[in-house]
């Protein structure tokens, strides 16, 4: 039997073996604790952690004191928008995001509304982008917070961050960047957020491990920490610092960025040769936000009449999505591809191939053989390849 392809790298990514190499030792003979700070164990870990900070700061631009290390992205999302809401209570507690957004964002939003925040969702047009005119209109004088992810996880469309921070800036709100999916794959900089997130399994790293980036000039951002207890990482975020997975995702980091270009040339190609495979074969496929940036590994795909979970169990050998790892527990249709205007029906028609670093030619030619040939024999249609 063959070896599986695996399709599915925006839910997680395999552990690079260079950077599994540099975090082996922190779990045998390097195995002190960051905060020990009388002996040689310790030491060694706090040089480590310092490192990988040095190196996370610079794949996002930052200086290094910028950096706080969490359990992932999720917690450093909690973290930013309850931290700003509790620290900016004076100023107000309006915040203004998107329908698109990871569930971390929409989900903590849904939260604070039930504490007594008031929070604006934007729409995005057809193609999955919110305009920096639609963040601006939306902005008001008790605005402390806007909230707009980079690359989107499910069709890898691409928001106008730079523009949509300057209207925020203008404004004199904060901005929050969730670029989880976006580091190693376009070329990004923290520059343009007041705080960003972004974890380590995303990008060839261990689970487990994330940042969150708060700049620290031209304004100062304050956050109120979400977890408290040991004083540890400047007393932002409690608790004994993992340090293997701070090791790991600052190596993953380092190589995602350095091998950025490569990696993103080559998988372009590929997603390419697969949509155009996939396309001309099955008439009635389409593909959510062909029209915008997309991310060059990333391909959602619409097969009207073809339901989804279904396509899924049918391929063989082909491991890829409906959607969102987080969200594949729900029987709901994906918020983001209803925001984009699909029914119900497409929305549940809908696979996400997402493309990785060790991905092949051969993979490539192999999933669009599979899934077109399962397509049509679930449409009980002859085979047109």
């Amino acid at each position: 039997m063959s070896t599986p392809v695996y399709l599915d790298h925006n839910a997680t990514t395999p552990v690079d073996e260079r950077v599994m190499e540099r975090m082996l030792p922190y779990f045998t003979d390097r195995f002190g604790n960051a905060s020990s700070g009388s002996h040689s164990f310790g030491w060694a870990a706090d040089e480590a952690v310092e490192v990988a900070r040095e190196q996370v700061a610079q794949a996002l631009d930052v200086g290094s004191s910028t950096v706080t290390f969490t359990s992932g992205a999720t917690e450093a999302i909690n973290a930013a928008i309850k931290g700003v809401l509790s620290t900016y209570a004076r100023k107000g507690s309006h915040i203004v995001t998107v329908e698109t957004e990871h569930k971390a964002v929409l989900d903590t939003c849904d939260a604070a509304e039930g504490e007594g925040a008031d929070i604006t969702r934007l729409p995005v047009d057809a193609s999955g982008q919110v305009s920096a005119d639609a963040v601006g209109d939306a902005l008001r004088d008790d605005t402390v917070l806007v909230a707009v992810m980079w690359a989107n996880n499910e069709t890898g469309v691409i928001q106008p961050i730079e523009e949509i921070s300057r209207v925020v800036r203008d404004h004199g709100a904060l901005f929050l960047v969730d670029a989880t999916q976006a580091v190693g794959k376009i070329p990004i900089t923290a520059e343009p957020a007041d705080l960003l997130v972004a974890s380590g399994h995303k990008a060839y790293g261990p689970k487990g491990i994330g940042v969150l980036y708060a700049r620290d000039r031209r304004p100062r951002v304050r956050w109120q920490p979400l977890v408290h207890g040991g004083g540890q990482e400047k007393g932002q975020r409690g608790g004994t610092l993992n340090v293997p997975a701070i090791v790991g995702m600052g190596d993953a980091f380092e190589i995602a960025v350095d091998e950025q270009r490569d990696d993103s040339n080559r998988m372009r190609r590929l997603r390419d040769r697969l949509e155009a495979a996939l396309t001309d074969a099955l008439d009635t496929a389409s593909i959510n936000g062909r029209t915008a940036p997309r991310l060059p590994n990333t391909t959602s795909l619409t097969l009207p009449g073809v339901p989804a979970e279904d396509l899924l169990l049918a391929m063989r050998g082909i491991a890829c999505s409906t959607g969102s790892a987080c969200a594949s527990h729900s029987n709901r249709p994906s918020h983001v591809l209803k925001a984009h205007g699909l029914s119900d029906d497409d929305a549940r028609s809908t696979v996400r191939l997402s493309l990785g670093r060790r991905t092949t030619t051969e993979e490539i030619d192999r999933a669009a053989d599979t899934l077109i040939e399962t397509a049509h024999r679930l449409k009980n249609q002859p085979t047109l390849r």
